[in-house]
């Protein structure tokens, strides 16, 4: 699962921790995790998950033992919606004509 449309148009590796955490919503990622599943160096990272906290797009929870981080819900597509960039080539065919 991918991250809602409107929040795509962001640096790709945001994109991708984005998507990453999307798809594991309900359970969060460490930053191992997110690290092992993004194409991304660490600094890299480091500076996707920085902006994308301050711009309140992710959650950090520490429990005590493990810190976990979670897409805010409002990134989460609802069940069943499919994002624009997912589009099927005759739609993308038709939005390119104008048809």
């Amino acid at each position: 699962m991918k991250a809602r449309s409107e929040f795509r148009d962001r640096a790709d590796v945001e994109v991708a921790v984005l998507d990453a955490l999307v798809a594991r919503a309900d359970e969060g990622m460490t930053v191992l995790e997110l690290r092992s599943g993004v194409d991304a160096g660490i600094d890299e990272l480091e500076g996707a998950l920085a902006t994308l906290k301050d711009d309140g797009l992710i959650e950090v929870n520490d429990d005590g033992e493990r810190v976990r981080i979670f897409p805010e819900d409002r990134v989460v597509p609802d069940p069943g919606e499919v994002p624009d960039d997912d589009a099927g080539l005759l739609d993308t065919i038709r939005d390119r004509f104008g048809l």
